[in-house]
Formats: structure tokens, C-alpha cells, sequence
């Protein structure tokens, strides 16, 4: 009997100690034996949160670079646009002079130039017309072009990646066939009195290839906005998971206390009582 009282103030002590850390951690696992299955069942949830934050950051970083990608091209499509204005006005002839010409030709370079600085656009040291390529510019000085080495690619979600550069071959063109050549060509025939009017449909094709590709980006950033929208979801899911298994309840846990700390008491007296009266039987 006596036995038998100690393993129950034993068990009582035990069961006490454990409530009183969970009331203090707040955390309903403390060790691994105490709820083995639900130790298994966090890890898992906490490797799933880790992917999931991953993932938020993936997509994070491949909003920037289509963003930075979105914004040179919306500005690639104007200056085109106004290349072509200035190249429609310099094919009239008749009507203007060498030193018109010239101010065209002289507006058409300033043009280019800020041309090529979008086409050499940076997102984090990384040029997004550039693909992997570490150079320091997409386009060097005589138009060559020093990406397409690979794409820059992004995973967003549980099998879902998104290219978030964009292939600044196709969109500007390279070298005697870029958009910066060609206007190198306006501008010499502007000031050597050959009408520039057949200049006027590779213009037109080149802004073709730029609204294409920001077509393209448009689409990809879709994407990454429903995979940041799917990202949020899934975090609230998964942190309520995790809470589910390891957080405890307070107003549950302190009236468990309450009553385990009265069942405590009374295991400690019928242990006294069973103490003394073994102490007496031995006595006698």
C-alpha cells in the first residue's frame, strides 16, 4: 500500500511539474516524449513553413526584377514612340532645312543613348536584360549584347517557377540590327540629305518587340501576384497548424493546473497518512 501511494504521489508530482511548464512556456511540448506523435507533426509543419518562406521571398525578389523590367520597357516604348515622331518630321524635305535636320538628328542621339541606359537596366547589381550573364551591361558601347547565357528564374510555389528576366535580344535587338543602331542610321541620313522615311517600319517593329515583351512581363507578374496572394494564404494556414500543435490554450491550461494541483495535495495526504501509519505498525 505504501507503495502504491508513493507511485501515485509520484505520478501526481510528475504530472503537476508538467502543467506548471506548459502554464510558463506556453508551449504544449516541452520534449519530445511528451507528445511524440505531435513533435512529428510540428517538425513537419515547421519544414512546411520554412518552404513557405522561401517562397515569399522568391516571389518578392522576382516582383523587383519585373518591375524593374516592366518600368524600362514602358520607357523603351515611349522614346520609340518619339523616335518615330521626330523621324516622320524629318522626312519632310521640303519643308525643313539642314539646321531642322540637324536638330532631329541631335534629339534622335539623345534618344538613343537613353535607349541603351534602359536596355542596361540593374534590379540588385543584376542586369534584366541580361539573363545570367555578370557583365556589367547588357549592352556595350558598339551594341553587342553580353546576355544570353541562361534564363533568371524564380521557383514561387510548390511546383510553379516564373522567368523573371527578360531576353534583351529579342526586345532591342543586337549589334548592326539593334534599335540603337538603326537610329545611328536616321541620324546619318538625316545629315546627309537621304530621306529617312523607309526608317519608319523597322521603328515600327522594334516598338512591336517591346510591347511584346512587356506583354510577356505582364503575364509573369501575374503570376508572382497570385502566388504572393496563394503565399499569404497558406502562411495563415500553416501558422495556425503549427499553434494548433504546439501552443496551448491558456484559460485551458490554468484550471488543468488547478485541478491537477488538487489532486496533487491529495496524493500527498494519503502518502502522509499511509507514511504515518506504517511508521506506527512498525513501532508496535
Amino acid at each position: 500500500m505504501m507503495n502504491a501511494s508513493l507511485r501515485n504521489l509520484q505520478t501526481a508530482s510528475s504530472e503537476l511539474a508538467r502543467l506548471q511548464n506548459q502554464a510558463s512556456s506556453r508551449k504544449a511540448i516541452g520534449v519530445p516524449s511528451d507528445d511524440p506523435a505531435g513533435t512529428a507533426d510540428a517538425l513537419r509543419v515547421r519544414s512546411a513553413i520554412k518552404s513557405n518562406d522561401q517562397y515569399a521571398r522568391n516571389v518578392n525578389d522576382g516582383n523587383g526584377w519585373l518591375t524593374a523590367a516592366d518600368s524600362a520597357l514602358t520607357g523603351v516604348s515611349e522614346l520609340l514612340r518619339k523616335a518615330r515622331d521626330l523621324t516622320v518630321q524629318g522626312a519632310n524635305d521640303g519643308a525643313l532645312s539642314i539646321e531642322a535636320k540637324e536638330g532631329i538628328a541631335a534629339e534622335l542621339v539623345t534618344i538613343r543613348d537613353a535607349l541603351r541606359a534602359q536596355a542596361n537596366t540593374n534590379y540588385l547589381g543584376r542586369n534584366v536584360f541580361a539573363g545570367t550573364s555578370d557583365a556589367e551591361a547588357a549592352f556595350a558601347a558598339d551594341y553587342s549584347y553580353s546576355g544570353g547565357l541562361g534564363s533568371v528564374d524564380r521557383r514561387i510555389g510548390d511546383g510553379t517557377t516564373v522567368r523573371v528576366d527578360v531576353d534583351g535580344a529579342a526586345a532591342f535587338g543586337t549589334g548592326t540590327q539593334s534599335m540603337f543602331a538603326e537610329l545611328d542610321a536616321i541620324v546619318a541620313d538625316l545629315r546627309s540629305g537621304v530621306n529617312v522615311s523607309s526608317h519608319l517600319a523597322v521603328l515600327d517593329t522594334r516598338r512591336d518587340s517591346v510591347l511584346s515583351a512587356l506583354a510577356t512581363v505582364g503575364a509573369r507578374q501575374s503570376m508572382v501576384f497570385d502566388a504572393q496572394e496563394t503565399n499569404l494564404s497558406r502562411s495563415v494556414e500553416l501558422e495556425a497548424q503549427r499553434s494548433g500543435i504546439e501552443d496551448v490554450v491558456l484559460e485551458k491550461i490554468v484550471l488543468e493546473l488547478s485541478l491537477q494541483e488538487v489532486t496533487y495535495k491529495a496524493a500527498l495526504s494519503v502518502t502522509a497518512r499511509t507514511l504515518q501509519q506504517t511508521l506506527m505498525d512498525f513501532i508496535r
